[in-house]
C-alpha cells in the first residue's frame, strides 16, 4: 500500500511539474534576417531578460533573407507551436500586419521593435530611439566628416524598411534646415540589408555622383559595405560614410579613416527591453493602450503614446577615441 502511494504521488508530483502552470512561456524573437550582427547581438540581451523573468524561453528565428515573405513562413509557424508572444523587427510594415493579426486573434501578444509593423497588426512598438534624435544625428555626423558644403547620398536597407525610411525622412528635414543648406541630397538607393548588393549600390554612387563627398548608411549592414567599398575604390578622405553600425564592424573602418564617427544605440539594450516588454503584455500588466507604462526591466520605464509606441534611448556616437572599447561587447 504505500508502495502505490508513493508511486502516486510521484506521478501526481511529475504531472505537476509538466502542466502549464509551471511551463516557460515562449517568446519569439523574429529578426530581419540571421547573420546579422545587430541582431544577434539583440538575442544576446533577450537572453539575459530570459535568465531574469526565469520563466521564459526566447525562439530566436528569422529568415535567411530579409523579406517580408521568408517573416511571414515563420510567424504562421511560430502560431501553430501556440507560443505566448512574438516580437519582431519587420521587413515590410503592410505585409506582415494580417498574419500577425491571426496570431493575436489566437490569443497571442504581438509586438514589433526596431522596425515597426502596421498598428492594427501589433500591440506596441518600441522604436530603439526617437525618430527627429535619429535624423538630426545622421545629418550631424555628416556635417562634422565633410563640412557644410558637399553631395551627400543615403545607401538604406530595403525601400519598404518602416525605420529606415522614417529616419531618411526626418534627415531630410534637417537637411531642409538653413545650417544645412550647402548639403545636397542626390540620391536615395537600397541594399536591401544584404553586403554584396549594398556595397554595389555604393560604387553605383562613385560612379553616378563624381562629386560626392558622404554617404549616410541607417543600417548595418550598408554603413560596413559602403565603408569596405570606399576603402577598396581608394576614396579614403574624399569621400566619408556614416551612419548606424556596430562598433565590432566599424572599428576598422573607423581606423582607416573611411568613417569619422558612427552612431548607434545598444542592440543588447534593445533586444532585453523587447523581451521585457512582452513579459508585461503576457502577463496582463499592460495591454497596450495609450498611457500605459510599460517597464523595461534595467533600461527604464516607457510610456506608450497613441499609437501604441514608445522610444527606448537616445542614439550613441563613436569614433576614434571609444570605438575599440565597445567593439569588445557589441
Amino acid at each position: 500500500m504505500k508502495k502505490q502511494l508513493k508511486t502516486l504521488l510521484t506521478i501526481a508530483l511529475s504531472a505537476a511539474l509538466v502542466s502549464p502552470a509551471f511551463a516557460a512561456d515562449k517568446i519569439a524573437l523574429v529578426v530581419k534576417s540571421l547573420g546579422n550582427g545587430f541582431f544577434d547581438a539583440a538575442n544576446q540581451g533577450a537572453q539575459e531578460a530570459a535568465k531574469e523573468l526565469k520563466n521564459v524561453e526566447i525562439i530566436y528565428t528569422g529568415p535567411a533573407k530579409a523579406t517580408a515573405e521568408g517573416q511571414i513562413e515563420i510567424v504562421n509557424s511560430l502560431i501553430a507551436q501556440k507560443v505566448s508572444a512574438i516580437v519582431i523587427s519587420a521587413n515590410d510594415p503592410d505585409a506582415l500586419a494580417p498574419v500577425l493579426k491571426r496570431a493575436m486573434d489566437r490569443g497571442i501578444k504581438v509586438l514589433s521593435f526596431d522596425s515597426g509593423v502596421r498598428k492594427d497588426g501589433r500591440m506596441m512598438h518600441l522604436n530603439p530611439s526617437s525618430n527627429p534624435l535619429i535624423g538630426e544625428k545622421l545629418v550631424k555626423m555628416t556635417a562634422d566628416a565633410i563640412g557644410s558644403t558637399g553631395e551627400v547620398a543615403v545607401l538604406s536597407a530595403t525601400a519598404q524598411a518602416t525605420n529606415q525610411n522614417i529616419w531618411i525622412d526626418e534627415a531630410k528635414k534637417v537637411l531642409a534646415q538653413p545650417a544645412y543648406k550647402g548639403l545636397k541630397l542626390v540620391s536615395v538607393v537600397y541594399g536591401d540589408d544584404q553586403t554584396d548588393k549594398s556595397y554595389r549600390e555604393a560604387q553605383g554612387l562613385f560612379k553616378s555622383y563624381p562629386n560626392l563627398k558622404a554617404i549616410i548608411a541607417p543600417t548595418t549592414v550598408g554603413v560596413a559595405a559602403a565603408a569596405k567599398a570606399v576603402q577598396d575604390e581608394k576614396k579614403v578622405g574624399s569621400i566619408y560614410v556614416t551612419g548606424l553600425g556596430l562598433p565590432s564592424e566599424m572599428a576598422g573602418h573607423v581606423k582607416s579613416g573611411a568613417v569619422k564617427s558612427f552612431a548607434i544605440w545598444n542592440p543588447i539594450d534593445l533586444g532585453y527591453s523587447s523581451i521585457m516588454a512582452a513579459s508585461q503584455f503576457i502577463s496582463g500588466k499592460v495591454t497596450g493602450k495609450a498611457g500605459d507604462k510599460v517597464s523595461l526591466g534595467r533600461v527604464g520605464t516607457v510610456t506608450l503614446d497613441a499609437n501604441g509606441e514608445a522610444a527606448m534611448s537616445e542614439p550613441f556616437t563613436y569614433d576614434a577615441s571609444n570605438v575599440e572599447k565597445f567593439a569588445k561587447f557589441f
